[in-house]
């Protein structure tokens, strides 16, 4: 890695393993993952529903629930800081303070019977030394700052009096209120409507700009990752099988699973289409379904539902190379796809 961009790097995560231990047997949910986040940029997470997405955002965070899950393996270096070798009081003072979590539906995350300006007030005050007046105007500027309107009003509101869209503004508001360097976005759009949502993604990448945070989004929407992010990891099987720039993903994805994933977004067909072949065009759908975490076959775990599947892939797991400049990918006939396209 460059030099220059090491000093920038806010997380760095290192071969990170995390398992859960089930009736059914060992569940290696993340399994041997690295990547680095630097100041101001948004990585990309994305795979299918299982994959690993969102274990590794709550393995970042340490609220793996244990039982049955634990940390196993790896480091997680925040700011220098390895957060897997802190104590919980030492991690609880970083759990919302440098480092905060967006989750999917806020309903779950917020509480029902307290304000909005006093969940805010909670978590400044648990961070940082200042009274009460100066937490709730802290608190209402954050409602300004997602542009929830007449913020004085809606702090003193509770989260049933407010719609989808402002309790997810809400959520970022919380997540934000100490200026985190690393903020953690899993699916913060899912619950909502198509304009919210494009409001929404807008807004956590407008302020992610202007504080200078490190941006994890986790999503299984291309489009999402396509709009706001530089990197993108691709994840199956809890492993990590490819990460490019978004603009090289794009362009030439080179695991057969990330083309998969490609092909399946749907086009939209012109105006002129009519009854050919673009408007009749079907859904592509990668064949098969994710092998249990439990059973995982001996070589590739994406082997089985392959087309380009060879003897080797079945008998071995291939090892994340660098095929392009700053391009990886675990696919033992990446070079071939990377001199075709």
């Amino acid at each position: 890695m460059n030099e220059a961009l090491t000093a920038e790097t806010i997380l760095d995560v290192k071969n990170l393993q995390t398992v859960f231990f089930t009736n059914s047997g060992l569940f290696r949910a993340v399994d041997d993952v690295s990547f680095s986040v630097r100041r101001g940029q948004t990585l990309a997470i994305v795979g299918e529903s299982g994959c690993g997405k969102s274990v590794s955002a709550l393995s970042i965070m340490r609220l793996v629930p244990d039982p049955p899950g634990r940390i196993v393996g790896g480091a997680v270096l925040l700011e220098g800081t390895d957060l897997l070798a802190l104590d919980d009081a030492a991690m609880r003072d970083i759990r919302g303070n440098r480092i905060s979590m967006i989750f999917q539906e806020p309903m779950t995350s917020l509480n029902p019977v307290m304000r909005i300006g006093d969940q805010i007030i909670e978590a400044v005050r648990l961070h940082q030394k200042v009274s009460s007046r100066e937490a709730w105007q802290q608190a209402v500027e954050m409602l300004r700052l997602v542009r929830i309107p007449e913020p004085e009003r809606r702090a003193t509101e509770y989260p049933h009096q407010l719609s989808g869209g402002m309790r997810q503004r809400a959520m970022i508001a919380m997540a934000l209120a100490c200026r985190p360097a690393l903020l953690i976005a899993d699916e913060p759009t899912t619950a909502l409507d198509v304009t919210i949502q494009a409001q929404i993604l807008a807004l956590i990448v407008d302020l992610q700009k202007r504080l200078g945070t490190g941006l994890i989004l986790i999503t299984h929407d291309l489009g999402v990752v396509a709009q706001t992010a530089q990197r993108v990891i691709v994840m199956y099987a809890g492993k990590k099988v490819e990460e490019a720039t978004v603009e090289d993903l794009f362009e030439s994805p080179l695991h057969p699973y990330t083309r998969g994933l490609m092909a399946s977004i749907p086009a939209v067909p012109s105006r002129n289409a009519g009854t050919g072949a673009e408007a009749d065009a079907r859904l592509v759908e990668i064949p098969g379904m994710v092998p249990s975490l439990t059973k995982l076959p001996p070589g590739c775990a994406f082997a089985p539902r392959c087309k380009l599947a060879v003897d080797r892939c079945l008998e071995a797991y291939p090892p994340l190379e660098e095929i392009r400049s700053h391009h990886w990918a675990a696919c033992w006939r990446a070079g071939e796809t990377a001199e075709a396209s």
